[in-house]
C-alpha cells in the first residue's frame, strides 16, 4: 500500500508538471546586453504575484503558469538602475524580450524630523536649501556656504567635494556663462526649490547615451511660485566718510524667458567686477591652444595685500551686467549677456625688497601712489540647439578693456611719475555643429576665428638709470611703445563611432596664428628732443605659427569603469622673422601627446581615479624678441634663445568618498609632473634696475602635490563642519647674475571650519587656516627661509528681538618669520537689520574696521629673496542702507 501512495503521489506531480506552462523570455538593456539577476513577477489582473523568477546570466527567465487561463496576466520585470517594465501576457507559447531603460537609481532617504535630508538620484544629489538656511541668508550663495561637500571660495568660485563645478543652471539652462557670482549673489535662497549637484555633467543631449564626461555641475531648481513674476531687490546707501552703495537687480525664471539683470555702484571696497570673474577661463583658453601674451608691460606694483579685496580696496565703481536667455523652444535658445565696467582705484604701498645670492644681498626700497583706472565693456551672443539628433552653439564674442594707471613712485630715494595704457580689443566667433546618424556615430565640425589688438605704452618721468639708458647723462624721460595685433584660427571635423559601450572619435584640423611684435623705446633729452635709446631698444618682429594635427580618441564606459585614451599627433610650424635685429627663423617640429585617464567605481557612492599626460610645448612670441624692452621702471627684458620647448610628464590620482545620507565627503589627490625646458630666465640683479635675458639652458621644474578634504554635517549639533590638509613641493633652477641656484620650495597648509546652529536664534562661523612654507637654494652655507601665517575668521549671527538681526564678525591674522619681528592684526565688524515686512523692506546699519586700523604690513617669500610692504587701507567706514525686495 506505501508503494501505491508513492507512485500515485509521484505521477500527480508528473501530471501536475506537464500541466504547467511556462512564460519564457530575456531582459536586455537599450544597448541589447542581458541583464542578469532582474526580478520578473507574473500578476494577475488584480495585482497579486501569481509566480516570479529571476534572470540568469543570459538574461534568460521562465515562470511556471498553473493553468491556462491569463486574461488580464502581466509580465513585471525590475532591477536597481532600470526603470520598471510590464507587459501584458497575449500568449503562453511567445518568448516575450523585455528592454529596460537607464533610470537614475533613487537612494534611500533618511528622514528625521527637523533635520537636514539629501536625496540622491543616479548622478545627481540634491538639497533642499530650507534645510540648511537661516533668517538671515539672503541670496542662495549665503546658504552653499553650509552645505556639507560643497566649498565656496572668496572669489565665489564653487567646488563639490574637491571638484571645481563646471557649470551653475538655472533650472537647467546656462544663463550665466560660466560667470555665475551674480547668480549666487542674487537669487533668493527662498525662491531655490533644490540645489542639485550633478556629476558627469553633459550637457550635450545626444552625448548623454554613451556619456564620458567628468565634468560636476549645480544646478537651482527654482520653485513654481517663484517662477510666475520678476523678483530683485533695490538697494540705497549712504555712510561715512563720504561713502555710497547703491545697487538694482531684477530677476525671472521662467519657460520662455530667463534674466538677471544688474546695475550696481559703490565706493566702500566692493569690486563689482567679480561678477565677470570666469572661474573656468584657464581651461577654457587651452582648449583653444592660442598662446598670446596678455600684457608685456606694468607699472612694477607690488601686488595686493593677503586681505580680502573688501578691507583694502580704495575705489569708485559701476557696473552694468545684462544677462537675457529666450528659448525658441525646447530645443534652440538664443543668450544675451552684456556687460560694463568703470572703476577708479587708488593704491598707495611701500616695499622693502632683498635678494640674496652668494657673497651679496640685492635690496631696493620703494614706494607708489597708484591711480588705477580699469574698464571692461564684454558683448556676447550665443545661439544654441541642443536636440536628440544635433547639436549646434555659435558664440560670438566682443571684449573691449582700455586700462589707464598713473603712479608717483620713489625707488632708492629716486622720485618719478609714469603713466601706463593698455587697450584690448578682442573680438572671436566660435561655431561647433554636431549631427547624430541612424548608427548613432557623430559627425563634428568646429571652427574658431580670433582677432586682437593690443597697443601699450609707458611714459616715466624723469628719465631714471642714465648709467645704464643714457651713458651717464641724466634726461628727460622714457616712452615705451608696443603693439601685439593677433590673427588667430583653430577648425578641424571629427567622426565619432559608437558601439554599445565604447566611442572611437577620429579628428583632423589645423590652425594659424599670425601675430607681430612692434615695440620701440624712445628717451627725451633735457633738450626735449626725442631719440631711440639704442638700435637693440627696437623691435618690428613677424611671427607665423601653423599647425596640422589628427587625433585619436578611444573611450569606454560601463557602470564601473570609464576610462579614455587620447593619441592627437600634430605638425608645428613658426616662422618669424626681425630684419632690424637681423633675426630670421623657423621651427618644425613633430610632436606625440598621449594621456589616458581612467574612473573605477568602487560602490555607488564612492569612485577612484588615475591619469598620466606627455605635453610637448612650444613658446610664444614674447619668447624670442631681441630688442630691449622697458617692462617697468627697474626691469629691463630680452632674448637671446630659440623658442622655448618644454616635455611635461604628469601623472595623479584621486579618491573620491561619500556617504550622501550621512552627510559625509572625502576626496584625496596625489599628483606630480616633470618639466624639462630648454631655455632659462637669466636675471642680471643691482640694487636699483633688474635686467632679465632668456638664455638657451637645459632645466628642470619637477612638482608634487598632495591634498585631503573632508566635511560632514553633525545632525546633533546642527552644524557643518569641514578640514583639510594640502602639500606642495617644487624643484627648480634659477639663473641669477651668472650663477646658478637649484631652489626647494615648500608649503603646508591647513583649514577646519564650521557652520553652526548654536540655538534657534544664534548661529555661528569659524574657519581657520594655517600655512608653513620652506624655501632653500641648494649650496653650502645658503638661507633657508621659513614663513608662517595663520588666518581666522568667525561670524556670530544673533536674532535678537523679532525681525532685527544682529551679525558679529572678526578677522585675526599672524604671520612669523624668523628674521623678522611678527605680524598681528584683528579686524572686527558688526551689522544689525531691521526687517520691515509688509514693506518687503530692511533696514541695516553697519561699521566695518572698527579698530580703524589704516595700515597693514605684509611679507612675500620666495625661494630667494624675501620682501616686506606697507599698504595703506580703509579705516572706519559707517553704512546705513535700505533694502526693498521685490
Amino acid at each position: 500500500m506505501r508503494k501505491c501512495a508513492i507512485m500515485l503521489v509521484l505521477l500527480f506531480a508528473a501530471f501536475s508538471a506537464l500541466a504547467q506552462k511556462p512564460i519564457k523570455g530575456i531582459v536586455k538593456d537599450s544597448n541589447g546586453k542581458a541583464i542578469e539577476s532582474v526580478n520578473v513577477s507574473l500578476k494577475d489582473p488584480e495585482g497579486n504575484i501569481i509566480n516570479f523568477t529571476r534572470t540568469n546570466s543570459n538574461g534568460e527567465f521562465s515562470i511556471s503558469l498553473k493553468n491556462d487561463q491569463i486574461t488580464g496576466y502581466k509580465i513585471e520585470a525590475s532591477s536597481i538602475g532600470y526603470k520598471k517594465l510590464s507587459m501584458v501576457v497575449a500568449d503562453v507559447n511567445k518568448n516575450y524580450d523585455l528592454v529596460l531603460q537607464n533610470s537614475e537609481t533613487a537612494l534611500e532617504t533618511v528622514t528625521v524630523k527637523n533635520r537636514p535630508s539629501l536625496t540622491a538620484n543616479g548622478d545627481t544629489l540634491n538639497y533642499r536649501p530650507s534645510d540648511f538656511a537661516d533668517k538671515q541668508d539672503r541670496s542662495i550663495g549665503d546658504v552653499l556656504k553650509k552645505m556639507p561637500g560643497i566649498e565656496v571660495a572668496e572669489n565665489g568660485k564653487i567646488s563639490y567635494n574637491g571638484k571645481s563645478i563646471s557649470n551653475l543652471y538655472v533650472d537647467g539652462d546656462n544663463l550665466l556663462d560660466d560667470k555665475y557670482n551674480i547668480g549666487t549673489k542674487s537669487i533668493p535662497q527662498s525662491a531655490v526649490d533644490k540645489v542639485q549637484v550633478i556629476q558627469n555633467d553633459q550637457p550635450i543631449k545626444m552625448m548623454r547615451k554613451n556619456n564620458m564626461s567628468d565634468d560636476v555641475a549645480l544646478n537651482l531648481v527654482i520653485k513654481d511660485d517663484a517662477k510666475l513674476k520678476v523678483m530683485g531687490d533695490a538697494t540705497v546707501g549712504a555712510g561715512m566718510p563720504n561713502r555710497f552703495d547703491e545697487n538694482l537687480t531684477a530677476m525671472l525664471f521662467n519657460k520662455k524667458l530667463k534674466f538677471i539683470n544688474n546695475i550696481k555702484g559703490n565706493n566702500i571696497g566692493n569690486d563689482p567686477g567679480i561678477d565677470l570673474t570666469s572661474h573656468n577661463l584657464s581651461d577654457y583658453l587651452k582648449r583653444l591652444d592660442n598662446n598670446k601674451p596678455s600684457g608685456l608691460l606694468s607699472t612694477g606694483a607690488a601686488g595686493v595685500p593677503s586681505l580680502p579685496q573688501s578691507r583694502y580696496l580704495f575705489n569708485k565703481a559701476g557696473l552694468i551686467n545684462l544677462n537675457n536667455l529666450y528659448k525658441f523652444n525646447q530645443d534652440l535658445q538664443l543668450r544675451a549677456n552684456l556687460s560694463y565696467l568703470y572703476d577708479q582705484r587708488d593704491q598707495q604701498y611701500n616695499k622693502f625688497s632683498e635678494t640674496y645670492l652668494s657673497g651679496q644681498t640685492i635690496s631696493y626700497s620703494e614706494s607708489q601712489n597708484n591711480a588705477i583706472n580699469p574698464q571692461k565693456l564684454r558683448v556676447q551672443f550665443n545661439l544654441n540647439g541642443n536636440a536628440d539628433k544635433y547639436y549646434l552653439n555659435n558664440n560670438f564674442v566682443l571684449d573691449y578693456a582700455p586700462y589707464k594707471t598713473s603712479s608717483g613712485f620713489v625707488i632708492n630715494n629716486v622720485a618719478a611719475n609714469q603713466i601706463l595704457r593698455q587697450e584690448t580689443i578682442d573680438i572671436s566667433n566660435e561655431f561647433n555643429y554636431r549631427k547624430k546618424l541612424k548608427s548613432d556615430d557623430v559627425i563634428n565640425l568646429y571652427s574658431y576665428l580670433n582677432r586682437t589688438t593690443q597697443p601699450e605704452t609707458l611714459n616715466i618721468t624723469p628719465g631714471l638709470n642714465a648709467d645704464i639708458l643714457n651713458n651717464g647723462n641724466s634726461y628727460l624721460g622714457l616712452n615705451q611703445y608696443i603693439k601685439i595685433p593677433t590673427w588667430y584660427t583653430n577648425n578641424y571635423a571629427s567622426f565619432a563611432f559608437v558601439k554599445n559601450n565604447f566611442v572611437q572619435t577620429y579628428k583632423a584640423g589645423f590652425n594659424v596664428q599670425q601675430q607681430q611684435l612692434n615695440s620701440e623705446l624712445y628717451r627725451k633729452q633735457n633738450n626735449q628732443q626725442t631719440e631711440l635709446v639704442s638700435g637693440n631698444a627696437v623691435n618690428d618682429l613677424d611671427w607665423l605659427k601653423t599647425k596640422l594635427y589628427t587625433e585619436a580618441n578611444y573611450d569606454f564606459t560601463n557602470d564601473k569603469i570609464k576610462a579614455g585614451l587620447s593619441l592627437p599627433l600634430s605638425y608645428n610650424q613658426i616662422n618669424y622673422s626681425d630684419d632690424v635685429n637681423q633675426l630670421d627663423k623657423s621651427l618644425h617640429r613633430l610632436f606625440l601627446n598621449p594621456s589616458f585617464n581612467a574612473r573605477y567605481q568602487t560602490s555607488p557612492e564612492n569612485y577612484v581615479t588615475a591619469n598620466y599626460a606627455f605635453r610637448n610645448d612650444l613658446g610664444g612670441i614674447d619668447d624670442v624678441y631681441r630688442g630691449t624692452v622697458l617692462k617697468n621702471y627697474r626691469s629691463l627684458f630680452a632674448n637671446n634663445a630659440p623658442i622655448s620647448e618644454s616635455e611635461t610628464h604628469n601623472i595623479g590620482a584621486g579618491f573620491n568618498f561619500r556617504k550622501a545620507m550621512q552627510m559625509l565627503f572625502i576626496n584625496l589627490t596625489a599628483n606630480y609632473s616633470d618639466a624639462k625646458l630648454n631655455t632659462i630666465s637669466s636675471y642680471s640683479l643691482s640694487n636699483n634696475i633688474q635686467q632679465r635675458v632668456v638664455l638657451p639652458l637645459n632645466n628642470h621644474i619637477r612638482t608634487l602635490s598632495f591634498s585631503a578634504n573632508a566635511s560632514k554635517y553633525l545632525f546633533d549639533l546642527r552644524s557643518t563642519v569641514s578640514a583639510g590638509v594640502t602639500f606642495s613641493q617644487s624643484k627648480y633652477d634659477q639663473l641669477q647674475n651668472n650663477e646658478l641656484f637649484a631652489f626647494n620650495a615648500q608649503t603646508v597648509s591647513y583649514k577646519v571650519g564650521i557652520e553652526a546652529k548654536l540655538t534657534n536664534f544664534i548661529n555661528w562661523s569659524y574657519l581657520a587656516n594655517f600655512a608653513v612654507t620652506d624655501n632653500k637654494a641648494k649650496v653650502a652655507g645658503a638661507i633657508k627661509t621659513n614663513f608662517q601665517q595663520l588666518r581666522q575668521q568667525s561670524t556670530l549671527a544673533i536674532t535678537t528681538v523679532r525681525n532685527v538681526y544682529l551679525n558679529l564678525s572678526a578677522e585675526h591674522l599672524f604671520t612669523h618669520q624668523s628674521t623678522q619681528p611678527n605680524l598681528k592684526y584683528l579686524f572686527a565688524d558688526m551689522n544689525i537689520k531691521y526687517k520691515l515686512l509688509k514693506m518687503k523692506t530692511d533696514l541695516e546699519f553697519g561699521v566695518t574696521n572698527l579698530a580703524n586700523i589704516k595700515r597693514f604690513d605684509a611679507i612675500y617669500l620666495s625661494a630667494n629673496s624675501l620682501t616686506t610692504g606697507t599698504y595703506y587701507i580703509p579705516g572706519r567706514v559707517a553704512m546705513l542702507k535700505a533694502t526693498f525686495n521685490f
